[in-house]
């Protein structure tokens, strides 16, 4: 697998607990444009997974060819990962969304976080489970979610 160069970093202080974000996208190459093909493979981690509750800055790398995001949403009692059913438009519905990462080298909301690039958001969690998506099109579909377990 062939890996993006990173061509900004993430601050080298950010608040609260730090959780580290890898997207990546298999089988694609910096020719890939457009809407991601449903079935392309595609991989979001985070590490650690499991953290405590208070303030956590989730700092995110896309060492893919395509546009990423993360969306940080909220898990329903007994819901697991990748159960949400992506609409139409090949995106989950966003309702509830504690915040999100993307913006290329910055913080916050933005247009996505391009290849070779980071993005990072910092949040005040509460116990619970949240899942952690990328919302652009057929990505959700494709792979790219986890649960993050705040205790």
């Amino acid at each position: 697998m062939t890996y993006r160069r990173l061509t900004c970093a993430p601050p080298t202080a950010v608040p609260g607990e730090v959780v580290r974000v890898r997207l990546s996208d298999m089988g694609m190459s910096a020719m890939a444009s457009g809407d991601a093909p449903m079935g392309a493979r595609m991989v979001l981690r985070a590490t650690p997974s499991t953290i405590t509750a208070g303030t956590v800055s989730l700092l995110v790398e896309n060492l893919g060819w395509r546009t990423h995001e993360l969306v940080v949403l909220p898990l329903a009692a007994g819901a697991g990962d990748g159960q949400r059913v992506p609409g139409p438009d090949g995106t989950v519905d966003e309702a509830g969304s504690l915040g999100e990462a993307s913006r290329s080298c910055a913080a916050g909301e933005g247009d996505g976080i391009e290849s070779g690039t980071v993005g990072w958001v910092t949040l005040d969690l509460p116990p619970g489970r949240y899942e952690l998506v990328c919302n652009l099109t057929n990505h959700y579909a494709d792979g790219m979610h986890e649960v993050l377990l705040v205790r």
